[in-house]
């Protein structure tokens, strides 16, 4: 298999990189073969043309209709079907395909895949395909220990260029706890997704804070506001597809960190700008999608605070937080040069000439504005529409989902990266 074989056909707009795909699922005999029942859905959702094969071990997991069902499509299971023989059934597969995802790829498919092994449906579709080859390894941890299994991995990689996603570590089914567990499907639709995009922004090193930050009142209360962090970590998720090398300072979310993304987690104002001042001036550009307390309560309390002692009525004294995209601008104009500055502002009201005020009080180069009392946008929801205002004017970003608008917001950044 040649280099120029396996490369990928890239997406036209990264914003929908699966959408219209033919992508092979190819099932092997694991128990985390369930798993690939939503690694299917989540494809199908994200616009892909999904065609499921399996190994004949992995039909004693999960049923082939299930996969039907899921995909819309009918399951190859054999590789010889009379039904499908008049254009030789695992070819045709192989050749519309755009990508071929294992998952999960068990130790004795691996080592079949490595072999150039077309001894049933799955390996034949693997041998014969041109298209990328991505594989979710899952297996026992010593399994994935096992030199030889190291060995059968490099040789795909080398040989076949094949890509991995995983495996992640945890407690696996085997009751061994450690590296072995099939990746998250939504991880695996993130990997693919990434082999569809042109790497425009490959080189580059793109720094992201997202969320809230809790100013604390006592070990149990805090000052806080309603930021889930959603629209950071699909900035983080978008920029990584897209090849840059991404750093995400989170404040206080739900969200699992991205994969492949180096997450550093903090809780407060002060402690995102230390995180800033350590990461901040190595990048390409620095975009501020989190929502920082303006101000913290002076002398948090060492312990729970009582009712009986506060009073029905309290009064909690504040100092300010310290600025911080203010204070990256400033230290940016002091050191005469530094990463392309990004902020965002939310707005309740007249959001355009909010966000031109802060373009110029802030010393940032774009600022993104949305307006979060609109039900589909801000806080909380999977959409968002957005403004990118900069010295030149106001532009409206097309609406969608937070994971789009993502893509919108980087087209608008890539360009002013020096």
């Amino acid at each position: 298999m040649t280099d120029q074989a396996r490369q990928p056909k890239l997406a036209e707009d990264p914003a929908t990189p699966l959408a219209g795909a033919e992508i092979v699922v190819a099932v092997g005999g694991g128990i985390a073969a369930y798993k690939a029942c939503e690694l299917v859905r989540l494809l199908t959702k994200a616009g892909a043309l999904v065609t499921v094969v399996m190994t004949r071990r992995a039909q004693k997991f999960v049923g082939a209709l299930t996969f039907q069902a899921l995909s819309g499509r009918a399951v190859m299971t054999e590789l010889v079907d009379p039904g499908q023989e008049h254009d030789i059934g695992h070819i045709r597969v192989a050749d519309r395909a755009d990508l071929m995802i294992v998952a999960p790829a068990t130790a004795n498919l691996i080592a079949r895949l490595a072999a150039g092994m077309a001894d049933d449906a799955v390996t034949a579709v693997a041998l014969a395909t041109r298209a990328p080859l991505l594989l979710a390894p899952s297996m026992n941890v010593n399994m994935w220990a096992n030199p030889l299994t190291a060995a059968n991995v490099r040789r795909l990689i080398d040989v076949a260029g094949a890509h991995v996603v995983g495996p992640g570590d945890g407690f696996l089914a085997c009751r061994w706890t450690g590296p072995g567990r099939l990746a998250e499907p939504a991880d695996i639709v993130t990997a693919a997704a990434r082999l569809r995009t042109a790497p425009d922004l490959a080189g580059r090193r793109i720094v992201i804070t997202a969320g809230p930050t809790h100013e604390p009142i006592d070990p149990v209360r805090y000052l806080g506001n309603r930021s889930t962090g959603k629209m950071g970590y699909a900035l983080a998720a978008a920029a990584l597809q897209r090849g840059a090398t991404v750093t995400l300072i989170a404040g206080p979310t739900a969200l699992p960190d991205p994969v492949g993304v180096e997450v550093v987690h903090v809780e407060d104002a002060r402690a995102m700008a230390r995180a800033l001042d350590a990461h901040a001036w190595g990048g390409d550009a620095v975009i501020m999608a989190a929502a920082i307390a303006d101000f913290r309560p002076l002398t948090p309390a060492d312990k729970k605070l009582k009712r009986t002692e506060i009073g029905l009525a309290p009064t909690i004294a504040l100092d300010a937080n310290p600025d911080l995209l203010a204070g990256l601008g400033a230290e940016r104009a002091r050191r005469g040069g530094g990463p392309l500055l990004v902020g965002f502002a939310a707005e309740t009201h007249d959001v355009v000439n909010y966000a031109r005020a802060k373009l110029a009080s802030k010393g940032c180069d774009l600022v993104i504005a949305n307006d979060v009392s609109a039900p589909d946008a801000g806080f909380a929801v999977d959409t968002n529409r957005v403004i990118a205002v900069d010295a030149a004017g106001a532009v409206a970003l097309p609406f969608g989902s937070k994971a789009a608008v993502a893509h919108r917001i980087l087209d608008a950044v890539r360009p002013r990266l020096r």
